[in-house]
């Protein structure tokens, strides 16, 4: 493979390959492009990521994208959920083709997850492994890695995120399907219902890795509900409307029309963790019982706390390491009022240290959601120039790729204030004190549509595809060309 790639190379000539570079980066900046404003470090530092991002990622099914990308040995090239929560969203909206290989990898190592599954004593499903290249499970610390069940509702969400914004039916039906079935068999298995409560998942480790085998992670729950709703919508769809594949995936994994009636049933009276005293959703059963880590008492070079306390010290405390909740809470915040959000935010942003890269972009997208747009900007800050300015010192070991497709995030979910539920697309900008103006663009449903705000106003224009409704803060427009509206306070 390596002689093929050396002798193609040769025969090219330097030249021809950077022709073809030029004209690759161009036509991805013109469809992905993130401009900046007042601020030529933070514009640097948004296009440095979004390029790593880019030349990092595997675009031929078989292959994924590394923790550090390129460029270190850190995690050892494993790839993790970071694709799916982080890397693939970027990917969706911006080259959606990338996004699909990405998924087809995970059709691609499905096998070795039907093989995990049984290991784990599941007779039905697949279970995706925490870290791996090939799909075998790399991980050797059980209560960090495998407990980590939810990685099969992210994959799901990923799924359902990548269909919503392309109305891929051939990849749906194609390699969608059979992933969403076989992994929403594994929350079936794994659940139970409690009287009282409702249907429950128990022993089981949410993105915090600070507190691990727990009963009703609420993040892991609410994205499981997710998870079983879409599967048996699927199920339903294609069997209306493309019978003959629904027989033929229906076949291949035995799939019993009782498991989706199960499926729904399970989503229906899914438990979510909520407490009434504190009027906020609790990490899980156990997490408020807990005794609040020492943060006052906790010297600076003692984080982060996995390099200082051991696991079972941490665990024994209500600290975070990243969002857990918070993620939940962005992922489907069109389910709770900006109230709930607010408890929920300002509950869990006193108990997280952020020692996992992967969170303060998660923290501002939230803050940003609920107004808090100063305390939005310095978590962004911590996110666009992580790896150019060192900030965890540890670059060394490679660039933190999620926080990078992160940085992204943060602006266009984050002061984009941008969401895509199924028909309908929401932008809500805000604008920082520090910049003039910003924009980015967002590829949905054959639509490219550019978002551009200044301190004044936000603009809209359509540059390629028909029509499309969206919805500007409480408006709905039609977007045929171009529109304007005042910014919101």
């Amino acid at each position: 493979m390596k002689d093929r790639v050396l002798k193609r190379a040769v025969k090219m000539g330097y030249e021809n390959i950077k022709k073809n570079q030029i004209e690759y980066m161009k036509r991805f900046w013109e469809s992905a492009d993130v401009e900046i404003e007042g601020d030529a470090k933070l514009q640097q530092g948004i296009r440095f990521n979004m390029f790593h991002i880019l030349q990092s990622t595997g675009k031929d099914s078989k292959t994924n994208i590394g923790a550090k990308g390129l460029t270190g040995e850190g995690y050892e090239g494993h790839y993790f959920w970071d694709t799916e929560m982080y890397i693939i969203p970027m990917f969706i909206y911006t080259k959606p083709e990338v996004a699909r290989k990405l998924l087809e990898y995970r059709y691609n190592t499905l096998d070795k997850a039907r093989e995990r599954a049984r290991q784990m004593s599941h007779e039905k499903g697949a279970l995706f492994p925490w870290r791996t290249i090939n799909g075998e499970e790399c991980s050797a610390y059980f209560p960090a890695s495998t407990a980590q069940y939810h990685i099969n509702a992210d994959i799901a969400y990923a799924i359902k995120k990548y269909y919503e914004a392309t109305l891929d039916e051939e990849f749906l039906i194609k390699y969608g399907a059979e992933i969403l079935f076989e992994t929403a068999r594994i929350f079936e298995d794994l659940g139970h219902y409690v009287e009282g409560k409702g249907f429950c998942i128990d022993g089981v480790t949410g993105p915090d890795e600070y507190t691990a085998i727990v009963n009703n992670n609420a993040y892991t729950n609410l994205m499981a509900k997710d998870h079983l709703s879409f599967a048996a919508y699927v199920a339903e769809y294609i069997k209306k409307n493309f019978n003959d594949e629904y027989q033929r995936i229906k076949g291949k994994i035995e799939l019993d029309e009782e498991e989706i009636v199960r499926w729904k049933k399970a989503a229906d009276n899914m438990y979510i963790p909520y407490d009434e005293k504190l009027k906020i959703h609790p990490q899980d059963d156990s997490f408020l019982s807990k005794k609040i880590w020492d943060f006052e008492n906790t010297p600076k070079e003692n984080y982060p706390l996995l390099l200082h306390y051991h696991p079972l010290v941490i665990y024994r405390h209500q600290v975070c390491k990243q969002a857990d909740w918070v993620l939940a809470l962005y992922l489907h915040s069109d389910k709770f009022t900006k109230e709930q959000k607010i408890r929920d935010f300002e509950y869990y942003e006193k108990v997280t240290t952020h020692d996992s890269s992967l969170s303060p972009c998660i923290f501002s997208i939230v803050a940003c959601d609920i107004g808090y747009i100063d305390k939005a900007y310095d978590y962004f800050m911590r996110t666009a120039r992580m790896d150019l300015d060192d900030h965890h010192g540890n670059t060394k070991d490679g660039i933190h790729a999620a926080n990078m497709a992160g940085s992204w995030l943060g602006i266009v979910a984050g002061f984009g204030g941008f969401r895509a539920f199924g028909d309908e697309i929401l932008f809500s900008p805000r604008i920082p004190q520090n910049w003039n103006r910003y924009s980015f663009k967002i590829n949905y449903r054959q639509r490219l549509i550019k978002v551009d705000v200044n301190k004044e106003k936000v603009t809209l224009q359509l540059i390629k595809g028909s029509l499309i409704k969206v919805k500007l803060y409480d408006e709905e427009v039609q977007l045929e060309d171009k529109i304007e509206r005042n910014l919101a306070n």
